[in-house]
């Protein structure tokens, strides 16, 4: 138990640090370049490589708190009151693709190591990436404790993901079109009983790669290029901003503001909540943190004006879709 609240603490600790570097670096580049002085070296490359971190600390938080995406509603990752053979064999097919996702990153990791790259001052392309193993390696552990109660499984589980490393060794298996079908079938029987949607997708791309002798380091190079795009920084930004608007309730004090200018109007409620949802979709960059934010405050408001709850659900909803349509 000490083990495991240490890691959960470290990955709260980083969750912050990481987020924290990637808000401050580009306030920190606007308040120089306003001033004339010289920025935090390759800045822009810095706050890109750390979309790679958020992305891979927020699949291990998902994994602890049982929220990764599924075609079920209930969560794999948990032990269950009544042994059940389709999720016990999920459960299983999820921790051998993810020990083969952990070994091509570690793979990638290595070759960047032995050929190091900056990509800015002190700061090497393989430490970047070595977020990706660790991530996995963390998954899988945290799969791993929440399998079963019981040791014996847990025990066979380690086993299974041993047979199948040995098995990736021959190529009798690697070049069989059979054991190709049949592994295809597993994969998606264990998305039907609740593995989670990277797992089918991770989970197919790692057996045609090691179908046609492609080193499975591949995905992870791929991952590491499409991820660390100049864009993707916009999106945990986005979040970041939406949850600190929800959480310090400057929703309400927005509503306040609108109602003030526009509630004057006849049926002044409906317009103020459009402005008010496509202004913080706006602020926010999705509909959906608007929704969250505001949908306890202007629900029961519409709802005693005497709007009708269909039409306060469309109108919320709709609003918020609204700011999608305007910068930033």
């Amino acid at each position: 138990m000490k083990i495991k609240e240490y890691i959960k603490r470290s990955e709260n600790i980083l969750t912050i640090g990481v987020f924290s570097i990637l808000a401050i670096f580009p306030a920190v580049e606007i308040i120089t370049r306003i001033l004339g002085r010289p920025g935090i070296p390759a800045s822009p490359i810095l706050v890109q490589h750390m979309t790679l971190w958020i992305g891979f600390i927020g699949a291990v938080l998902a994994t602890r708190q049982n929220k990764l995406l599924s075609l079920t509603r209930e969560p794999l990752f948990s032990p269950d009151s009544v042994f059940s053979n389709g999720r016990w064999i999920a459960k299983n097919i999820s921790f051998v693709i993810i020990v083969a996702l952990f070994w091509g990153s570690i793979s990638l990791v290595m070759i960047e190591y032995n050929y190091p790259i900056q990509i800015s001052p002190g700061v090497y392309r393989w430490f970047i990436q070595l977020i990706m193993p660790i991530g996995f390696l963390l998954i899988a552990f945290q799969i791993f404790l929440k399998s079963s109660k019981e040791q014996l499984f847990r025990i066979l589980m380690l086993l299974i993901g041993i047979l199948f490393v040995v098995i990736g060794n021959y190529d009798v298996f690697r070049g069989s079109v059979y054991f190709l079908w049949i592994s295809i079938g597993f994969i998606l029987f264990s998305m039907f009983y609740g593995a989670p949607i990277f797992i089918g997708l991770g989970g197919l791309a790692v057996l045609f790669f090691w179908h046609d002798y492609t080193p499975i380091s591949a995905i992870s190079a791929e991952t590491y290029r499409i991820v660390v795009s100049p864009t993707l920084p916009t999106i945990p930004l986005f979040t970041l901003a939406g949850y600190i608007l929800a959480e310090s309730r400057s929703s309400e004090r927005i509503f306040y503001l609108f109602r003030a200018a526009f509630g004057w109007i006849p049926g002044g409620t409906p317009i103020v909540i459009v402005f008010l949802c496509g202004f913080f979709t706006a602020l926010t960059g999705g509909s959906g943190v608007a929704i969250l934010a505001l949908g306890g405050l202007l629900f029961p408001l519409l709802k005693k004006e005497g709007y009708s709850e269909l039409f306060s659900l469309g109108l919320i909803t709709l609003a918020g879709s609204l700011g999608l349509l305007f910068p930033p």
